[in-house]
């Protein structure tokens, strides 16, 4: 059996236990192979006096062995707003001692970034160190912010330029490495997986009335029903759905799943435009009941300004509902016919557009849930154990 050590900023933890689960996921279909044997290491940072958010995610620094897969957490030092060039470094230097010493005890095969920064060059440094080949993961929001910053594009290339391989949810995204200097040469893709047994459509007459309930919400029988999911932050671009709800037809509702930074404004343009009772926030939801809330939808629609290949997008054709997105990322990778949607302009007439043309002939889930058969866990976790056999000959 080989060996891995991934370095993974993006952790479920116990103060997050939703952030990076898609992380988590690939990482333990690798180990449920039986061929490769991982260790997480999921760095926490955490400023010098703890408070508020910090001071739980300081009590999440906790080890242990998670669905077949040990989860080391130790804590590194945080500058919050301006520790982003000094990072990696701080990464490199609180784990590189532990890194050091699980090697000493039973060596491993090759290090593995999951998100391309601060980890890739933190594991950069530690490979230098120990002498290992390593990989480096580009998800989308790595790669568009973090290649925006000078220092952090600097460092990006150097790592890059040492790696022995690089991974990319997507074609589009590959491309974008290349374009900002990173070697696209050496990018292997590595589409995301799925919990197909979680994610189908779930056919019965009683899925609003039920997500009703577990909400707390009044959902119509027959209304549109649409569902934005994902971080409420501006890249996501809820504000564009806000606005174009104002031209769709007046019982249309209007889910949003996710908690960010932009929350407030998003609420303040909701009672401004007077959609108040129509469109709910809801905050991060159970993952056994999103696929109620796929299901029970008519579209998903998310008109991000930039993404890799978004789980979201994926989760919601395994449910049946098609999309309306914009054409950021992976898009044109998922929505290759109008059975998985359609590609809009990032503009609330465009996305009004594209909602409406949906709404007037919806395909049938089956057509729509066919356009994900391609994603699983297990393909994902194949892949990953072959790319990673071929790194260490």
């Amino acid at each position: 059996m080989k060996r891995v050590l991934s370095l993974s900023t993006l952790y479920p933890n116990a103060s997050n236990p939703r952030f990076g689960t898609f992380v988590a996921r690939s990482l333990e279909a690798l180990a449920a192979r039986g061929d490769w044997d991982v260790t997480v290491i999921n760095p926490i940072g955490v400023p010098p006096i703890a408070f508020g958010k910090y001071a739980a995610l300081k009590a999440a620094a906790v080890d242990g062995t998670e669905h077949g897969v040990r989860v080391l957490r130790p804590t590194f030092p945080l500058i919050p707003r301006f520790g982003g060039p000094f990072n990696p470094a701080l990464i490199a230097w609180s784990v590189g001692k532990l890194a050091a010493q699980l090697h000493a005890e039973q060596p491993f095969d090759v290090l593995d970034a999951q998100f391309f920064y601060p980890d890739g060059p933190a594991v950069a440094r530690l490979a230098r160190r120990l002498g290992l080949p390593f990989s480096i993961k580009a998800r989308g929001a790595d790669i568009h912010y973090w290649g925006s910053k000078p220092y952090g594009l600097r460092q990006m290339q150097a790592a890059a330029e040492e790696a022995s391989g690089l991974l990319a949810v997507c074609g589009a995204l590959a491309d974008d490495m290349g374009g900002i200097g990173l070697p696209r040469e050496k990018v292997t893709l590595h589409y995301t997986g799925l919990d197909r047994d979680r994610f189908r459509p779930l056919d019965h007459p009683m899925l609003r009335r039920r997500l009703s309930e577990e909400l707390g919400i009044a959902l119509p029988d027959k209304a549109p029903l649409l569902a934005t999911v994902g971080a409420l932050i501006p890249r996501k671009g809820q504000e564009f759905v806000l606005g174009a709800m104002l031209g769709l037809p007046p019982d249309t509702q209007l889910l949003l799943v996710g908690k960010g930074e932009d929350e407030p404004r998003l609420r303040s343009m909701a009672r401004d435009m007077g959609l108040e009772s129509r469109v709910h926030f809801l905050g991060l939801l159970d993952h056994n009941l999103l696929p109620v809330l796929l299901s029970a939808s008519d579209l998903m629609v998310l008109p991000s300004a930039s993404e890799g290949l978004a789980n979201a997008w994926v989760e919601a054709l395994a449910c049946g509902t098609p999309l309306v997105i914009t054409d950021a990322g992976g898009a044109r990778e998922i929505v290759t016919t109008r059975d998985a949607g359609l590609i809009v302009e990032r503009s609330e007439e465009a996305i009004r557009e594209g909602i409406l043309s949906m709404l007037a002939d919806l395909p049938p889930p089956e057509r729509v849930e066919a356009m994900a058969t391609r994603f699983s866990w297990q393909a994902n976790g194949a892949a990953l154990a072959e790319y990673f056999e071929g790194l260490t000959g």
